[in-house]
């Protein structure tokens, strides 16, 4: 019997290729997250997405008390079983009247994992509204498996390579409206992007990658993982450090790492 979602939610998931919404903390806690949020941007001097990626709840103890949160975890677990790692974490930040987007794309481009099985949580930090350009998905897009992208590395594209899938039927798309301090799921192979943010407020999302242990990564050795919930049943990934404080120097390596193995092989492939 699943614990936080009911039968019905977890038989759309597999069907739909996602699911929406599900809240995890209240309104006040998301503003206080917000604010630890901000924080960090302004002693960086820049936007979090620029300088924390893949792995972004390395150097920072609330963002890795955000990736275990017990509610989300529950959730999870309905969908993955009992047995939960968290291989990588990234913002999506769009700035009040940005033009920045994301194309249409499915997450499995670039991830290098066998089966690709990877179930994404888009935790909302701000309110994500059409207006402000919330996620998009197209029903059902996960059951045709790896599709081809063509890099355009467009301007105001925040995907790194602006991979994208053309020929999308937009007509088609479900907006994920959610509110702060909610998450949606989508599957690695979920064909989705978002539009502009045309708000007078920023549209904060932050998208934490969870497996099951039988999940690998194929594009190189030694990846690693946090163990979130149960047991490591198969040992395909490393342990990774826990910061101690903000901008932890050991998780920051780790991150940096990390980061240089997931961009070495995009250039490579």
């Amino acid at each position: 019997m699943p614990k936080i979602l009911t039968q019905e939610q977890v038989d759309a998931y597999h069907r739909e290729g996602f699911l929406f919404p599900v809240r995890i903390v209240d309104r006040e806690s998301a503003r206080e997250l917000r604010r630890k949020l901000e924080d960090v941007e302004r002693a960086i001097g820049g936007e979090v997405q620029d300088r924390y990626r893949i792995k972004a709840h390395l150097p920072f103890p609330w963002l890795n008390e955000l990736i275990r949160h017990p509610r989300m975890l529950d959730a999870v677990e309905d969908i993955l079983g009992p047995n939960i790692l968290c291989w990588g974490s990234s913002f999506f930040t769009k700035n009040a009247h940005d033009p920045r987007f994301v194309s249409w794309h499915q997450d499995t481009t670039y991830y290098g994992l066998e089966p690709r099985e990877t179930l994404t949580a888009w935790f909302a930090f701000t309110d994500s509204t059409v207006e402000s350009g919330c996620m998009r998905v197209l029903a059902g897009s996960q059951a045709q498996g790896a599709r081809r992208h063509v890099e355009t590395f467009a301007e105001h594209n925040l995907l790194s390579r602006g991979q994208t899938v053309e020929g999308v039927d937009e007509s088609q798309a479900v907006d994920v409206e959610l509110e702060a301090g909610e998450i949606s799921f989508h599957s690695e192979t979920t064909i989705h992007g978002s539009n502009p943010n045309e708000s007078d407020d920023r549209r904060l999302g932050y998208s934490i990658h969870f497996i099951a242990p039988h999940v690998r990564q194929t594009l190189f050795d030694h990846a690693s993982a946090a163990l979130l919930r149960g047991a490591d049943t198969h040992g395909y990934w490393e342990p990774e450090p826990v910061a101690k404080g903000d901008f932890d120097p050991e998780c920051l390596a780790a991150l940096d790492r990390n980061h240089r193995q997931y961009k070495a092989n995009k250039q490579e492939g």
